[in-house]
């Protein structure tokens, strides 16, 4: 088998049937697979058991970024269907009102610089540019258009719409910004996070705006080749005290590890980071990680990798399809301890 610099190492078999279509209702009904260590077995339970792994003195982390409703569905002059889907600002929303954003547009291929897009035969995108990576640079001419016609982005293995679209944001979602849902947060309720709070474990609150770095696919062969797209977040200061502190700090999902190990590495509580996670990578601050089973072959799988610093979590996503786990973004979760490798 290829080792872990390879991307053949982080593919596996994935049924279709167990990739997640719908939440688990209520939030904290679903799965928890609780990672015990190198060479024991893992735990099957629900998210509550997550309030036993804690104790007094532990701080828990989460991104508390709000999707977008970045998917904007429109058509060409000449009748044609396009899909936009807005991913970062490129800047400030200028003196007429009209804002600039990356974008990725579908299919993409014959929109060039200088098309407008239409919904309803009203002119509401300008293709301004396109970039090397096949981005587009475009310009609403309306900022107020993504209100009023933007839908939700759920991930393409998500087939149908959901009936509630606050089910694709976090009950603490609070700073509009992302273009995916900070997933793992989904599992976690009002009254689970009261309780956490009561047994004396902090709750911190960090930004990351999910954006093409996430869920961009890797396509180099040597994991090293891969390049992450940069994504900004923010830390407030006195968290931050807080979250150094800790006896034990533990994560809510992938984007609050790369917060975290971002403001570590650079010293700096905002910015830009284009932090690639991957084996061999110096841990400084998370110990614990809550966090659902991620697409094969993504960036996301290299940091649980990462993470666990074995191979362990191989043993764990093959117990979680053995054991019908649900996959992906509405899936199931699991708490994983660091390891030292």
């Amino acid at each position: 088998m290829a080792g872990p610099e390879s991307l053949a190492f982080f593919d596996y078999e994935l049924p279709a049937d167990r990739i997640a279509q719908i939440p688990a209702e209520p939030r904290d009904s679903a799965r928890l697979l609780i990672d015990r260590g190198p060479g024991a077995a893992p735990d099957d339970a629900r998210i509550p058991a997550l309030l036993d792994e804690l104790g007094p003195g532990d701080v828990v982390v989460v991104n508390d970024t709000r999707v977008l409703p970045a998917r904007l569905s429109l058509h060409k002059p000449t009748g044609g269907a396009v899909e936009v889907l807005l991913l970062e600002p490129v800047g400030a929303v200028d003196a007429s009102g009209a804002s600039e954003w990356f974008a990725l547009v579908k299919p993409g291929k014959r929109v060039k610089g200088g098309q407008i897009l239409e919904a309803d035969g009203r002119p509401v995108v300008e293709v301004v540019a396109v970039a090397e990576d096949g981005r587009r640079h475009v310009r609403l001419l309306d900022p107020a258009i993504m209100n009023s016609i933007g839908e939700t982005p759920l991930p393409p293995y998500i087939t149908q719409p959901l009936d509630d679209a606050e089910r694709y944001q976090t009950v603490y979602a609070d700073r509009p910004g992302s273009v995916a849902a900070p997933t793992a947060g989904l599992h976690l309720t009002d009254e689970l996070i009261a309780e956490i709070q009561r047994r004396g474990v902090g709750f911190e609150r960090v930004e990351l705006r999910v954006g093409l770095g996430t869920f961009r696919p890797v396509e180099a062969e040597a994991i090293a080749d891969h390049r992450m797209h940069a994504e900004t977040y923010r830390v407030e200061a006195d968290a931050w005290e807080r979250i150094q502190a800790a006896e034990r700090v533990v994560a809510v999902g992938t984007t609050s590890v790369r917060t975290l190990e971002s403001v570590a590495a650079t010293g700096r509580l905002e910015g830009s980071t284009e932090l690639f996670i991957r084996r061999g990578f110096d841990w400084q601050v998370v110990d614990l990680l809550l966090t659902n089973f991620h697409v094969p072959k993504s960036s996301l799988l290299v940091m649980i990798d990462a993470f666990c610093g074995d191979d362990r979590w191989r043993g764990l996503y093959a117990h979680a399809i053995d054991h019908d786990y649900r996959f992906l973004s509405l899936g199931d979760a699991m708490l994983l301890r660091r390891g030292n490798g």
